[in-house]
């Protein structure tokens, strides 16, 4: 890996050569989708390629030095929270205030016509303030709602000169079809086991959670956060003993008494989801019916994950999760 603010990306050396070469070559994609898990560097190589895209120093790689690569990386102090360079521009769902974007509300389920409107078709057709190149840079792509994606597209599919796009993803197959054929995929892969243990190590935090983490930095380091692991551990058993009831309706009763909502119920079964990986490969060599046993169970939970993905109502995706695991 060459010098760079590339050579700061850890365990995604496939993307870092594509993206490398692009800019070697001259050959820069105008609409780029990096796909792959949450916390796994997308979103620090979307930025290395920014800096690389505006740097003052006019090389193929960012110099990381000038003022234009310190500003791209750079986030202001006040609400919105954006990068310091004006031609480095973030989109994401809520991240503007509904007044900036002349909505009467905010945005809640997702990022909106509104947010598409002003900040990013407002800037097209004008070029880059500075005069290199207009980098926007879209978090959690699979959010932009259909109005938005469609507000879009021909933009992505023609942005004019000097105008880049990244979308950065860990759910592609939410996005629109008409988004995907317009974009570039670089794919990011899950990170290894020893370079999460490293990196919880580097934070100072116990690596004992690093098999949990299924390949994310970012959730190593959520799972080891001490308030979090006592919550995860909470639910954890309170499933247990909802499996072990003496009737159904007290296991429901059981985990209906949380009140989670869905969002708060997605992290919590992920947690769920991943011990019972890890036990059942555990169990594996010398107790296969076991193995078997956790697999099955694993099986109920991604299921009842992907019925939240698809909006079902927290309270009956728990029980129908209960329901089928007490049958197993």
């Amino acid at each position: 890996m060459k010098p760079g603010p590339f050579a700061a990306i850890e365990g995604q050396a496939p993307a870092v050569k594509t993206l490398e070469a692009a800019l070697e070559s001259g050959r820069v994609h105008h609409a780029y989708r990096f796909e792959g898990p949450a916390g796994v560097g997308k979103e620090r190589t979307a930025f290395a390629l920014a800096q690389s895209l505006v740097c003052e120093k006019g090389g193929p790689l960012a110099c990381g030095a000038c003022s234009a690569c310190r500003r791209a990386v750079s986030f202001g102090e006040s609400e919105p929270r954006v990068p310091m360079h004006p031609d480095v521009v973030l989109v994401q769902r809520g991240l503007y205030p509904p007044q900036l974007l002349g909505a009467s509300s905010a945005e809640v389920t997702g990022i909106g016509v509104d947010q598409i409107r002003r900040i990013v078709l407002s800037r097209i057709g004008y070029p880059p303030h500075e005069g290199r190149a207009l980098v926007f840079i879209v978090r959690d792509a699979e959010e932009l709602t259909v109005s938005a994606a469609n507000a879009l597209l021909k933009t992505l599919e023609e942005p004019g000169p000097q105008t880049y796009f990244v979308l950065l993803t860990s759910r592609p197959h939410r996005l629109l079809d008409t988004v995907r054929s317009r974009t570039l995929a670089v794919r990011f892969a899950p990170l290894s086991e020893t370079l999460v243990a490293s990196i919880l190590e580097r934070h100072g935090q116990a690596t004992d959670v690093a098999p949990l983490a299924e390949g994310s930095a970012a959730l190593a380091l959520e799972l080891a956060d001490p308030e979090r692991m006592r919550e995860r551990t909470e639910f954890i058993e309170t499933v247990n003993a909802a499996l072990v009831a003496p009737d159904l309706a007290t296991a429901i009763g059981m985990a209906d008494a949380r009140n989670t909502d869905r969002r708060e119920l997605g992290v919590l079964l992920g947690g769920f989801a991943q011990q019972l990986a890890v036990q059942a490969r555990s169990k594996a060599p010398a107790e296969p019916e076991q193995a078997e046993l956790f697999a099955r169970r694993h099986e109920v939970v991604q299921k009842t994950l992907a019925d939240l993905e698809l909006n079902a109502q927290p309270a009956l995706a728990l029980e129908g999760m209960l329901t089928r695991l007490r049958r197993l």
